[in-house]
């Protein structure tokens, strides 16, 4: 039986960059070495890291002002390197959920942390309207998708302030104005690759403007080599990891790039909630005008709540994976990231509609 990947990451990945991978593996760059032991300075390593970062200035079009470097440690890492290279006195977020919650919390361990808005009070299933960015700040944090809730911030944000975004689970799913942002970061293990990987984009011009001293490691200008060949590699970068970017950004690429992988994602998200719509047995828990395209969350209904474990039953009978949603919002959540085929979100519609009409 197929199986259908909707796993909230680790995530279902492209099946040319996983093809590549185990060949690299066996034999990188024609070696007779295999990618997890060949040296990191070795020339083929050093045009991957290279090829990799051209790939997305070219995906992303980013300005030549800003430094591209793939670190470890996921986005958690980052919740307090940025706020160590930015936050002199204060920093205002905006609380969407889980992830942004922690970043806060981090960050207030270097300065004060203003949350200019919440969406706490409806259990994160909106995105928060009407607040105002204080001009006070060193700078404004987002979330821009919340993968627990499924509400996305789908446009780029204008801030009288540098803006920073964790872009974790939709970077390289739709179109970004890079030059509105001071930095934007995440975990690779959604759309650009496995877990082991973090992408960092940031105005070179903005480092090294805090008092403080850094560690070598939590300064960002350590990353950034004086030669581009350099670039993320102080210590031994998350090799593999930096491979599977490097071939899921290519098979983004050849799909046409990002505008066609947003009209694709657009297509399967619109598919999933039009069925969560009409179908009796389910509801959306996101407010639809801040839905996700990326992550779709969904409950039984109330007359149907009886029916949530048999219809977990269900879907895995038909190959449905990692359907379920997490513990804070119960029910469904369906990770439609970029490499999750049009197919598989038509087999879980399939499956909604056929236990609607066993069970509805």
């Amino acid at each position: 039986m197929k199986k259908h990947n909707f796993n909230a990451g680790p995530c279902v990945l492209p099946k040319p960059a996983i093809e590549a991978t185990i060949e690299a593996i066996r034999d990188f760059d024609n070696t007779g070495i295999g990618l997890l032991e060949i040296s990191h300075r070795t020339p083929g390593w050093e045009k991957v890291m290279a090829e990799t970062e051209q790939l997305w200035r070219e995906l992303l079009n980013i300005p030549e002002e800003y430094a591209v470097i793939f670190l470890g440690g996921g986005a958690s890492t980052q919740f307090y390197t940025l706020a160590a290279n930015f936050l002199n006195k204060k920093a205002a977020y905006l609380e969407t959920g889980v992830w942004a919650k922690k970043a806060i919390k981090e960050a207030k361990l270097y300065g004060e942390v203003e949350v200019v808005g919440s969406s706490a009070d409806k259990n994160f299933t909106y995105i928060p309207k009407g607040y105002t960015i204080p001009t006070d700040v060193d700078y404004f944090h987002i979330t821009t998708n919340n993968t627990i809730y499924g509400t996305e911030i789908k446009t780029d944000i204008d801030s009288p302030v540098n803006l920073i975004a964790d872009m974790s689970s939709d970077i390289m799913s739709r179109p970004v104005d890079i030059k509105k942002y001071a930095m934007i970061y995440g975990g690779a293990q959604k759309n650009v690759g496995p877990a082991g990987a973090t992408f960092v984009i940031v105005r070179k011009d903005l480092l090294a403007k805090v008092q403080r001293k850094l560690p070598s490691m939590v300064d960002y200008k350590t990353h950034i080599g004086a030669e581009p060949r350099d670039n993320s590699m102080f210590n031994t970068p998350p090799v593999i990891s930096v491979f599977v970017m490097n071939q899921t950004l290519k098979w983004v690429k050849s799909l046409g790039g990002v505008k066609e992988m947003h009209k694709l994602n657009q297509k399967k998200a619109e598919l999933l909630y039009n069925e969560i719509d009409r179908n009796k047995m389910f509801v959306g828990t996101a407010v639809k005008e801040d839905r996700s395209i990326m992550n779709v969350c969904f409950v039984m209904a109330e007359q149907y709540k009886d029916k949530e474990a048999d219809f977990m039953e269900f879907a895995k009978k038909a190959g449905m994976v990692g359907i379920k949603g997490h513990r804070s919002v119960g029910g469904f959540r369906a990770s439609i990231y970029n490499a999750c085929p049009l197919e598989s979100v038509q087999a879980l519609v399939d499956c909604m509609k056929e236990f609607e009409k066993l069970h509805g």
